[in-house]
Formats: structure tokens, sequence, C-alpha cells
């Protein structure tokens, strides 16, 4: 005995068209997902040198952060190795670079004396 074909359904899809050409429907939905790639950061930034002082700008880990840069590496997108204020490093974009003043407020300066209270050197 011979074996029968078996027949599947037709898609759902099947019966879709096309739709007509010049006719736009809504705007296009992207997916939030998707990586947006930012061309202009093939060309760098030429003024991040090693010991520079910058802040990462633009979203990421550490953004925002002041940082010193430890190296700079070219290549088809320039980059830095940065080590933050915190002590933490990470390789970024030079395009994603700030350079910052070298004036960094120091914490471990002791605040300026002053003349306790009710306490006069003049009786």
């Amino acid at each position: 005995m011979r074996k029968r074909k078996v027949n599947y359904p037709p898609a759902r899809t099947a019966t879709k068209r096309a739709p007509a050409p010049g006719v736009v429907g809504g705007a296009p939905m992207v997916r939030p997902t998707v990586a947006t790639i930012n061309m202009q950061a093939r060309a760098g930034r030429d003024d991040i040198k090693m010991g520079d002082r910058v802040r990462i700008v633009g979203a990421g880990l550490y953004s925002g952060e002041s940082a010193v840069v430890e190296s700079v590496v070219g290549g088809v997108i320039p980059a830095a190795l940065v080590r933050t204020d915190a002590g933490r490093s990470r390789r970024v974009r030079t395009v994603d670079l700030e350079p910052i003043s070298d004036e960094v407020p120091s914490e471990s300066a002791p605040p300026p004396e002053t003349a306790p209270i009710g306490d006069t050197a003049e009786t």
C-alpha cells in the first residue's frame, strides 16, 4: 500500500498582498534593542592625549564621570583606555570623551582654620 500525500492548509499570511507602490504607511517601527551607530566615531578626536583629564559623555558605563587617559589606541574607531576617579578603568571611543581642565578639587585639603567661638586672644 502506498503512503498518502500529506496536505497542509495554506498559511494565514498567504492571502495578504504587498502594499501598493507609492502608498505610505505609518512611521517604520524601530525596535528598542537595535543599536545605533555613530558614523562620526570613525573620525575620532586628535586633541585627546595620554595623561589628559577627560569627562566621559554619552550613554554608557561611567557616563558623566571624570577620568585620566592611560593610553590611546588607533584603528578604525579610535579609542582610549581611561581610569575614572573612582579607580575603575574602561575603553571609550575618543568621540565620547570631553577634555576638562587640569584643576581637580582636592577633597583631602583641610578646611581653613577659624578661631573657636567665644575664645578671643584680646581681653
